[in-house]
């Protein structure tokens, strides 16, 4: 069994504590580093090569939003979750577009911390709901797309994995088929569809496909 690798970052220690001692009583989860602020945070990503970062955004010396822009492009293969107290829209927009794959509020349970960390590592976006409806609310603002040479881009942009998602889902494939397709838990497809719906501002599957073919991303 492979073991997820965590770095926390949240300039409240007893936080980082509490944080800490949830996720040791996981074998697939460990916490190799903490740090207090984005510039520690990012000497640490260094040193210990971790798989994910809990980050927190809002900290002194250098900010989550800031510390997790300079994460994804001196430490591409580290997975961010933003896991933080608000979910204003400018908060949540600022750390998506930074490069975090996830989005969490600090009240999330400790089952779904733990999925959203697995999920992570293995490339997955996670947002909680109230932000995954945020991102459905901000698209349905977009202007309609037009035939241009760029197509309109996404205000969170898909993973690899949700393109691959998207593409045979598009396809008419139902989750049992992707899920054999692309050698994943059928589970596991419902939570890229999820993700996919959300990020597109789709209501079903077929608005999923036309969306995504106005915007060229088939």
């Amino acid at each position: 069994m492979s073991v997820v690798r965590v770095v926390l970052v949240d300039d409240q220690a007893l936080f980082r504590e509490a944080l800490a001692t949830l996720l040791a009583t996981r074998d697939d989860v460990e916490v190799v580093g903490e740090a207090g602020n984005g510039e520690e945070a990012l000497r640490r990503a260094a040193e210990l090569s971790p798989d994910v970062v809990l980050m927190d955004l809002r900290m002194p010396v250098l900010d989550g939003v800031a510390a997790t822009r300079r994460l994804r492009v001196e430490h591409p293969g580290v997975q961010v979750i933003a896991l933080t107290t608000f979910d204003d829209d400018e908060d949540v927009f600022a750390a998506l577009r930074a490069g975090a794959v996830g989005y969490l509020l600090k009240d999330v349970s400790s089952a779904r911390l733990v999925e959203a960390v697995l999920a992570a590592a293995r490339g997955e976006s996670v947002l909680q709901p109230s932000v995954a409806a945020k991102v459905v609310a901000r698209f349905a603002q977009l202007p309609e797309a037009t035939p241009e040479p760029s197509p309109q881009p996404l205000v969170v942009p898909l993973s690899d994995r949700e393109l691959e998602v998207l593409r045979l889902l598009s396809d008419g494939h139902s989750n049992r088929e992707i899920a054999a397709s692309l050698f994943l838990a059928e589970g596991t497809v419902k939570n890229h569809v999820t993700n996919v719906l959300a990020k597109l501002g789709a209501r079903d599957r077929t608005q999923a496909a036309l969306r995504a073919r106005a915007l060229g991303l088939l």
